[in-house]
């Protein structure tokens, strides 16, 4: 069985780009073969700045022969029909059958299609794969793709190498694509090993490219660059700061990973160790060493695409003149932003808010901020953080925006504000809740715990939800333009992870008044608040479920009173959960059923609810009065435990009933002659349903 190899070399192709071109090349080509009648054993792709490639073992000889019978029209159908199905088998009608099918003569086709060798399929599917390519962006050029004027690559395909090799050797499958180079030669590194290069299989394909300087796997390439800037720090004292993100962009521009390391000027050491890691990833894609006793960003990592007889001297050079200008922009936006904090304070930068909009429809940057500000001081109580402290953080969270540096570097936006607030001499609890109030971003960021940074980051996050919702730009489908429901997912973390107690329906309310209150004075907001309460519900299902708790157990509790606390909601749907997973739990959500369905059938059946309370004093079995004593004790344990929230203690009162409601089932007759004594067991199962509700809506468990 032969190993199918393709190669796709042209220019440079953008490092972003490539992850996603190795999966849709591998995925293109594999299906197509496959729907072509050919089997394979495995597949895989790799990229370079300048290549895609795929090997593909274990590929069948030939696709199989196809033998097909397709029953047409009747053989008295009109003309018309009979002509369609003459054209869509490619048959004459004298090749057609004609057989008896039920009690009509029909037109039976027998279409034989012979088997395909694997070349001519490979071309075709090769072909079409190049020419449909899914670039996000792609170019025509030169005369070449001009001829068809159809081609279209991310950058100029310059050939394509495409064989199949087996034990007899290999064997050119070029493709039929215009004007392109095909066959079974690639070139190997640029600068280092320029050339073609005669291949034979995918072995030796990777095999003659490394000799060539040439690291095919991009996951060979990045742990090369890893190994090589750990080293190098290491030899002068420092440690590189982790940065998997541009690990992979970097190794995606160079074919053969020569990392080289410099040493930053002593001039720029002062600046905070974000802004000089971000100004070199960002503009240079250099890597930052760190001295691991002061946390001083002190070098820089570069990575070369080839060897140099100067072992990259020059490379350095060039590298740090260049780096010295960048770092020279950020040293006076640092020290410009700084002669501002010093001379007009956090909340002098922050007046500049008034003429940054943030809506069209929710005003402008200081609106908002003067929003956060109120509800934060709200929040404080509730977080365990000083009103006046929350106040002042949310006043002076937003004024790094129009700092300097943070319009060069957006992603800086908190960390900043962390630095200035210190320079300014603010609470420490001030400049953390500046840099730590925009957290969580997102399922894996870390959740504020400090009080002042957890009052702002609430208010942040449900003062734009609020907006949102006021103004009716709710998330759709897949569009979520605004980012509502990583905000919504933010203030449950925010909630659940700090076990604050708030009722969100009060201060949902409330903040709605603030939107409504000037064109609507007086608007009831409930109906918004509820509907946004709902959101957050829908957001929390998804996050217990990754949790493990089952769907039908939050909606047990949702139903619950009080489930705009989400503390309180997230501890009572836990123990359900818990509950559940034991035998008790199981046993007694089906006498609860039991009991439930009865005397739903036995009220609709009289048209009368019994809820009149059912008396012990007419039980007239053993069992029936057991029933009253254990309803009478769990009822009185679980008031307390209830009042004290402890859900765990409450499922385990409810636990004991199981024995005396089965016991209860398998002694008495529900619906008796007795008249009397029917009505007060549909009283008493009333009082075993309303017990067993009492903790969760049992009635919205499945099973």
């Amino acid at each position: 069985m032969p190993d199918l190899l393709l190669e796709l070399l042209s220019e440079e192709i953008p490092a972003r780009m490539q992850p996603r071109a190795r999966e849709d090349l591998r995925r293109l080509v594999t299906e197509g073969l496959v729907e072509a009648g050919l089997t394979y054993a495995g597949a895989r792709a790799w990229s370079t700045p300048r290549r895609l490639a795929l090997a593909v073992h274990g590929l069948a000889a030939a696709s199989p022969g196809l033998r097909e019978e397709r029953k047409g029209p009747r053989t008295d159908a009109p003309e018309a029909a009979i002509a369609g199905f003459l054209r869509a088998t490619g048959l004459s009608r004298e090749a057609l059958e004609v057989r008896v099918i039920g009690k009509a003569e029909v037109f039976v086709a027998t279409i034989e299609r012979p088997g395909r060798p694997a070349a001519a399929i490979v071309a075709e599917v090769v072909g079409r794969t190049v020419r449909d390519f899914p670039w996000p962006k792609s170019m025509r050029w030169g005369a070449a793709s001009a001829a068809d004027g159809a081609l279209r690559w991310v950058r100029p395909l310059r050939s394509i190498l495409c064989l199949l090799a087996d034990a007899a050797g290999a064997t050119a499958v070029p493709p039929a694509i215009d004007g392109i180079a095909a066959g079974t030669t690639t070139e190997g590194h640029r600068f280092m090993a320029p050339g073609r290069l005669a291949v034979t299989g995918p072995e030796d394909y990777a095999r003659r490219l490394r000799a060539a300087k040439v690291m095919l796997d991009p996951g060979e390439r990045i742990a090369c660059i890893r190994a090589e800037a750990t080293s190098l720090a290491f030899a002068r004292g420092l440690e590189v700061v982790p940065d998997a993100r541009l690990e992979e962009e970097v190794a995606g521009l160079v074919e053969w990973p020569v990392v080289l390391m410099g040493t930053i000027a002593a001039e720029f050491l002062h600046l905070p160790a974000e802004v000089l890691q971000t100004s070199m990833r960002e503009h240079q894609k250099f890597f930052s060493a760190r001295n691991p006793a002061t946390g001083r960003i002190e070098g820089f990592l570069t990575v070369a695409n080839c060897e140099t007889a100067d072992g990259g001297a020059t490379i350095l050079a060039g590298n740090a003149r260049v780096l010295a200008a960048r770092l020279a922009d950020a040293r006076f936006f640092w020290d410009n932003d700084l002669r501002t904090v010093r001379t007009r304070g956090l909340e002098g930068m922050a007046e500049g808010l008034a003429a940054v909009t943030f809506h069209g429809r929710l005003g402008s940057q200081a609106d908002r901020v003067a929003r956060i500000e109120a509800l934060a001081r709200e929040l404080a109580p509730l977080v365990g953080a000083p009103p006046d402290l929350a106040a002042e953080a949310a006043r002076v969270a937003k004024a790094d925006l129009r700092s300097a540096m943070v319009g060069e570097f957006p992603e800086l936006q908190g960390i900043m504000g962390a630095h200035y607030a210190r320079a300014a001499g603010l609470p420490e609890a001030v400049a953390a809740a500046c840099r730590e109030h925009y957290q969580p971003l997102g399922p894996s960021d870390a959740v504020p715990s400090q009080p002042v940074s957890v009052a702002v980051a609430l208010a942040d996050k449900l003062d734009t939800l609020a907006g949102f919702w006021a103004i009716d730009e709710k998330p759709t489908g897949s569009k979520d333009p605004y980012a509502l429901r990583r905000a919504a997912l933010g203030v449950i973390r925010l909630v659940v992870s700090n076990a604050a107690r708030l009722s969100l329906l009060q201060h949902l309310a409330q903040h709605f008044a603030v939107y409504f209150g000037a064109a609507t004075p007086g608007a009831d907001t409930s109906a918004t608040s509820a509907d946004l309460l709902a959101f957050l519900h829908d957001r929390l299902k998804v996050h217990l479920r990754e949790a493990g708790i089952r769907h039908d157990v939050i909606d047990a509790c949702l139903a619950m009173p009080g489930n705009d606390d989400l503390t309180l909601l997230v501890r009572r749907a836990e123990a359900l959960s818990a509950f559940l997973k034991t035998d008790d739990g199981g046993n007694l959500v089906q006498g609860f059923r039991r009991a439930a369905n009865i005397l739903a059938q036995a009220e609709a059946k009289d048209g009368v609810e019994y809820s009149f309370g059912a008396e012990a004093r007419l039980a007239a079995d053993p069992a029936e009065a057991a029933l009253f004593a254990a309803l009478d004790a769990a009822e009185a344990a679980l008031a307390p435990a209830m009042a004290a929230e402890d859900f765990a203690g409450a499922m385990a009162t409810l636990a004991a009933l199981r024995a005396p409601i089965d016991a209860f089932f398998e002694a008495v007759q529900v619906n008796t002659g007795n008249a009397i004594v029917r009505r007060n067991r549909l009283n008493l199962l009333h009082r075993i349903r309303e017990t067993c509700r009492s903790v969760a809506d049992l009635a919205r468990l499945e099973g």
